[in-house]
Formats: structure tokens, sequence, C-alpha cells
């Protein structure tokens, strides 16, 4: 998690969320059941951008309703976590599932963002949702293998956190602003290529991801060769 997210908006949250910790704590749940409910939320995002799919192209209604849903299981992200430490349910195993089930949630999630672009006609727009896919799952491998070999590396831009707020919030509004201002697009004076569209605010964030995700596996990759060579010498 960036700086930024890691000490202002972290500390806001948790106070936030507080009381429903010790609510979980008191009903008995554990964090595992909080990590599966949080796959299944993103399972329910994923339908609903494979239902988006299958409707007319101006129809941005089912965009925005996947970004809050996928917005509120990032929540059960954070909860998890936290019930695990202010619960003292915290176990090796715990910590496991919570990383293997982070992953499904994103593969999923992908799954729908994609089905959602190529079904709507926008193969670009898919590629590089496939491409960011590729960049979230390798920021997450090179930090699990750098740790596997005795090294912390959690540093670069585009972590967990940022690309559930980033997908999230972009897919929130371009629904929201559809919802509110009908269809609009901007081509390129003479011809028919859009140059915007309401799409856009939900496709160029993908783009955005797309190569800040891999550059972000780039840089924890130097991170790490940097730090080896140090425990080398």
């Amino acid at each position: 998690m960036s700086n930024f997210l890691k000490e202002v908006g972290q500390p806001i949250v948790y106070k936030l969320i507080n009381p429903f910790i010790n609510l979980l704590i008191r009903a008995g749940i554990t964090p595992n059941a909080v990590t599966t409910i949080g796959f299944a939320i993103n399972v329910i995002a994923t339908i609903v951008f494979v239902a988006g799919g299958r409707e007319p192209r101006t129809d941005l209604r089912y965009v925005g309703w996947g970004g809050a849903i996928i917005l509120f299981g990032g929540l059960f992200d954070m909860i998890d976590g936290r019930l695990a430490r202010v619960g003292r349910m915290e176990s090796k195993f715990g910590a496991l599932y919570d990383s293997v089930l982070d992953r499904y949630s994103e593969l999923v999630m992908f799954l729908g963002i994609c089905y959602y672009l190529v079904a709507q006609n926008y193969f670009l727009s898919s590629l590089f949702a496939f491409i960011a896919m590729i960049g979230s799952m390798m920021v997450s491998y090179v930090r699990a293998r750098a740790e596997g070999l005795g090294i912390e590396c959690k540093g670069g831009l585009m972590q967990r956190p940022e690309r559930i707020l980033l997908i999230g919030i972009s897919a929130l509004i371009c629904g929201l602003l559809a919802h509110y201002t009908g269809q609009f697009k901007y081509t390129v004076p003479g011809t028919s290529f859009p140059l915007f569209e309401n799409i856009t605010l939900f496709t160029f964030p993908i783009f955005v991801m797309a190569i800040l995700t891999n550059w972000t596996a780039i840089q924890r990759l130097r991170e790490s060769k940097a730090a080896l060579d140090k425990l080398e010498k």
C-alpha cells in the first residue's frame, strides 16, 4: 500500500469499521469467513459485468453497479486482516487463505471486465484489461517469491488497494455520469473515430493500470535484486 493510503486512509477506515469489527468478534465470525464473503462479493461483481455485456452498449448501469460492488468487496479485504489482529485470530493458514482468495477475487473481477469489454466490442480496451490482470498477478507474485527468499518486498505504486480503488471508483463514476448525462461521444473532427465517450472514464484507468501494474512488478524485481545482492555481499 502506498504511504499516503497507509498513513492517511488506513487509520480513517479502521476508525470507521472498528465498531463492526467488535460486533464480528462478539458474534464469533472468523477472518476466514470474512475473506470468503469478500470473494463471493467479487463473484457477484463479475456476474453483473457479464450481464451488462448482453445489454445495449449505451447502457452503463451495469458498469456502475459493478464498480460499487467491487468497492464493497474491497472493504471486506480490510476487515478480515483487522479482525484477525484485533480478535487475536491470526494464523499462518489464515494469511495463506487470504492471499489465495485475494488472487482468485482479482482474477474473477478481471474475467467479468474482459467479458464485458469484448461483448461490447471494446477489443483494444479488453486487451489492456488483460495486460492489467497480468501486471496485477505479477505484482503479487514478485512479493511472494521475494519474501520466500527472505527479503521484504512491499514497494511500488499499484498495489492491491490502489488497484481496487482505481477500478471500482472509475467504474462507479462511469455508470453515474452516464445515468445523469445520457450518451455522450466526442469524435475526431471529420471522422467517426470516438476520441472520448462515457465508457472512456472506465477504460482509460484500465489503460493506466496496465502500464503501472507491470511497472510496479518490474520495480519490485529490481528492488529485490538489490536486496539479494546486498545479502550476498
